[in-house]
C-alpha cells in the first residue's frame, strides 16, 4: 500500500515513535514562526531554556497582530522582539511588512519542510506542500532549540476535489463547504490532504485560503501536493530553487475520503457565530449589511484584492456600508498600487488599512451595535469583532464586494460575467522590512510591560478545587482569554492579562479564582477551540486553575494546558458531566497514581458526598510534564 503525502513528510522528519500505530510521535522541525501576540512569551521561554541561538534551518519573528500603538506596550514589545531576534538568530519581519502566514508563504515556505508556528493558522503553509502546524509558544521555543515537536499520529483524510469551480465561486467556498460537512470539531486528530483534478487547477494562494481555514475544522494541518502550480508560484516569487515535486503515491490509503463536486458549488456564507454554519449566499440574499471587511490571512492575496477591485471599479459602495480593505502583505499592497487597483478601491469608497491582522483579531474596525458585518476572515466567534452583539458572516471576496455595492447580502452571480484575474508572472519582491539574524551579543530590550514567566508548581498529591464555572460546548480561546485592542497589549504581562480571563462568559472569574487559591473549570465538548495563544492556559494557571474538566479538548489548547502544568481531565461519562455543578468543590486524591495510570479514577464532590469518574488520555511524555508542573520545569530538570 502506498504512502500519503502527509506520511512521507512525517517519515522524513520522524524522531520518536512509529507511524501507523496511533500513538504519540516526535518530529524534527525545519522552520518556525511567531507573531507579536505570541512571540514575547515564546522568546522569554526560549531564553529560559538557556540556549544562545536557534537550531532550526530558519525561524522568523513577525510583527502583525498588535500594530496599533495607542500606548507604550506594543512599541516596547516590538523592540523586545527585534532585539531577541537579533540575539537568538531569527529573521525579523517589521510592522507593516504583512501578516506572518502570507509573508511566510511568499518569502520563506518550501515544499516538504516542516513548519511549526505559534499561531493556529500556520497550516496556511500547506498550500505550498509544507507540513505546517500551529502550536503554543512553548512548543515553538523547544523546537527552536532543536527539540522535537510531539503530536498524535494523525489520521489522514483525502479531500478529493472533482470538476471545476463555476463562475463567481472561489477557494473560500470550498473550505466553507468542507466546514459545513465536517464541523468545527470534526477534524480533531486529522490532517486533510487535498487532491483530484479540482485541486490541480487551484493556484497556491487559492490553496492557502483552504489550508488556512482548515484550522477551523480542529485539524492538525491541511496540505496540497507540490506540483506545477507550486513551481509557478515560487518562480514568480523568484524562489524556484526551493521547489521540488511532492505527491502521494497513486495507491495511498486514507482513513477517510470526502468528495467535493466543484461543479455543484455555490457562493456560501458562514452564519454567526461559527465557521461551520454554512448557508448559500442566495438563501441569505437581502439581509441588510452595515460593514464589509476584505483581508486577513485567509483572503488578502493579490488575486483576492484584485478581484475585489475589479468588481468595485467605477462603482460606489452603498451609503449604508463601511468597506475596509486589509492587504495581507506589503508585496500585495505595492502591486495593487502599481496596477492602479488601489485607486479603484479608494474611488469606490473603501478604507485601506496597513498590511496586518487588524479587524480579524478585534484590533480596530469593530462594527456598530447590532450590525451585520461580512468578512473574508476565518473566524466569526461571538464578540471577536470587538462588538458583542454584531452578526459576523464569513464570505468570499466576490460575495463581500458584491454585497458592499448593494448594501445587502448578495449572491455575486447576480453581477453578470465575473472578472478574470491572471496570476502575475512575477511578484514584486522587495524584502527591506525583513531583517536577517543579527549579532548574538545584542542586548535584549525590556520595557516595563514585560513581566517574568509564571511557572506552575509540581503536581500535588491531593487537590481541593472549587469549580468556579461550568461552561458548554465549543468554548473558544477568545472566550477564555479575549483578544482585541484592550487586552492583547498585555500579552507579555500575565498578571495584568489574567484579570480578563473568561470575561466574555463568566464575569468576575479572576476575583473568584484568586480568592479560591486553587480551583478548576468544567466545560463540554471541544473546549479551547480557536487561537493557539497559550495565554489562554498561562493566565488561568496564574490565577490558580489546576485542572480543566471537559468532555473533550481542542488539540492546541490541550497541549498548552499540559505545557503549563494544568491537568486536562475528561469526564468518563455524560452522567459525570451532568452531576458536577459550578460552585461545588472537587477533591482529587492519589494524583500521582491517577496520572501515571491509564484507568478512570474517582473524584469526590465535597458538598454532596457523591463521586464522579474522570480520565485522561496523556501520553507517557505528557504524564511526566504534568507531574513536573509543565514543560518548562521538565526541560530544566
Amino acid at each position: 500500500m502506498g504512502e500519503t503525502l502527509t506520511h512521507k513528510i512525517l517519515a522524513a522528519h520522524l524522531t520518536e515513535g512509529k507511524l501507523g500505530g496511533g500513538g504519540e510521535i516526535g518530529v524534527r522541525i525545519d522552520q518556525t514562526l511567531t507573531q507579536d501576540a505570541t512571540g514575547t512569551m515564546a522568546y522569554l521561554q526560549f531564553e529560559a531554556i538557556g540556549l544562545p541561538r536557534v537550531r532550526t534551518e530558519l525561524s522568523v519573528s513577525y510583527i502583525d497582530h498588535n500594530t496599533l500603538q495607542n500606548g507604550f506596550e506594543n512599541a516596547d514589545d516590538h523592540a523586545f522582539l527585534q532585539s531577541a531576534a537579533a540575539r537568538f538568530g531569527l529573521y525579523f519581519s517589521r510592522a507593516g511588512n504583512g501578516i506572518c502566514h502570507q509573508v511566510h508563504l511568499e518569502r520563506f515556505g518550501a515544499p516538504g519542510k516542516t513548519l511549526l508556528g505559534a499561531d493556529s493558522h500556520t497550516p496556511t503553509g500547506g498550500g505550498l506542500g509544507m507540513l505546517a502546524i500551529g502550536s503554543g509558544g512553548l512548543d515553538v521555543a523547544v523546537a527552536m532549540g532543536g527539540g522535537s515537536f510531539y503530536l498524535n499520529d494523525p489520521q489522514v483524510v483525502l479531500v478529493r476535489l472533482e470538476g471545476a469551480l463555476p463562475p463567481w465561486t472561489s477557494a473560500k467556498d470550498i473550505i466553507l463547504e468542507v466546514l459545513r460537512r465536517v464541523s468545527v470539531k470534526g477534524g480533531l486528530g486529522k490532517i486533510f490532504e487535498y487532491g483530484g483534478p479540482g485541486a490541480a487547477a487551484l493556484t497556491v494562494p487559492e490553496r492557502a485560503t483552504i489550508t488556512n481555514m482548515g484550522a477551523e475544522l480542529g485539524a492538525t494541518s491541511s496540505i496540497f501536493p507540490s506540483d506545477e502550480q507550486t513551481r509557478l508560484f515560487l518562480r514568480a516569487q523568484k524562489r524556484e530553487k526551493d521547489w521540488r515535486p511532492l505527491a502521494p503515491d497513486p495507491d495511498a490509503a486514507y482513513a477517510e475520503t470526502i468528495v467535493v463536486d466543484l461543479n455543484a458549488l455555490q457562493p456560501l456564507a458562514a452564519r454567526p457565530h461559527m465557521p461551520d454554519l454554512g448557508e448559500t449566499a442566495a438563501a441569505l440574499a437581502g439581509t441588510p449589511v452595515q460593514q464589509v471587511c476584505i483581508g486577513s490571512c485567509t483572503n488578502s492575496s493579490y488575486r483576492d484584492l484584485m478581484t475585489a477591485a475589479a468588481i468595485l471599479k467605477r462603482r460606489t459602495v452603498h451609503p449604508a456600508v463601511s468597506l475596509v480593505i486589509a492587504p495581507g502583505s506589503r508585496q500585495t499592497l505595492t502591486m495593487l498600487t502599481e496596477s492602479g487597483a488601489l485607486t479603484s478601491l479608494l474611488d469606490a469608497g473603501a478604507r485601506v488599512l496597513e498590511p496586518a491582522c487588524g479587524p480579524c483579531i478585534g484590533m480596530g474596525q469593530a462594527p456598530a451595535s447590532g450590525a451585520v458585518s461580512l468578512r473574508t476572515f476565518n473566524r466569526n466567534f461571538a464578540g471577536r469583532s470587538g462588538t458583542t452583539d454584531a452578526g459576523v458572516y464569513l464570505v468570499s471576496p466576490e460575495t463581500a464586494a458584491a454585497s458592499a455595492l448593494s448594501g445587502v447580502i448578495t449572491d455575486p452571480r447576480a453581477l453578470g460575467a465575473p472578472p478574470v484575474i491572471a496570476a502575475p508572472e512575477f511578484f514584486r519582491v522587495e524584502d527591506s522590512l525583513i531583517i536577517p539574524p543579527g549579532d548574538p551579543a545584542t542586548p535584549i530590550t525590556r520595557g516595563p510591560n514585560i513581566k517574568p514567566l509564571p511557572i506552575a508548581p509540581p503536581l500535588a498529591e491531593t487537590l481541593l478545587l472549587p469549580v468556579i464555572v461550568k461552561l458548554g460546548d465549543n468554548i473558544t480561546t477568545d472566550d477564555i482569554m479575549p483578544a482585541g485592542a484592550k487586552v492583547l497589549p498585555l500579552r507579555s504581562n500575565i498578571p495584568a492579562m489574567a484579570e480578563y480571563v473568561f470575561a466574555p462568559v463568566s464575569a468576575g472569574f479572576a476575583a473568584k479564582a484568586k480568592a479560591a487559591g486553587a480551583c478548576a473549570v468544567a466545560a463540554g465538548l471541544n473546549y479551547g477551540q480557536g487561537s493557539s495563544r497559550e495565554h489562554a492556559a498561562l493566565a488561568p494557571m496564574y490565577l490558580g486553575v489546576r485542572a480543566v474538566l471537559a468532555r473533550s479538548f481542542a488539540r492546541i489548547h490541550r497541549a498548552n494546558l499540559i505545557n503549563s502544568g494544568v491537568l486536562p481531565l475528561i469526564f468518563a461519562g455524560d452522567a459525570d458531566f451532568e452531576r458536577l455543578q459550578a460552585g461545588q468543590t472537587l477533591k482529587l486524591t492519589d494524583l500521582a497514581a491517577a496520572v501515571t495510570g491509564n484507568d478512570p479514577f474517582p473524584a469526590l464532590i465535597v458538598e454532596t458526598g457523591e463521586t464522579i469518574r474522570l480520565r485522561h488520555d496523556l501520553s507517557e511524555r505528557q504524564k511526566r510534564l504534568i507531574l513536573a508542573g509543565g514543560l518548562l520545569n521538565a526541560v530544566r530538570q
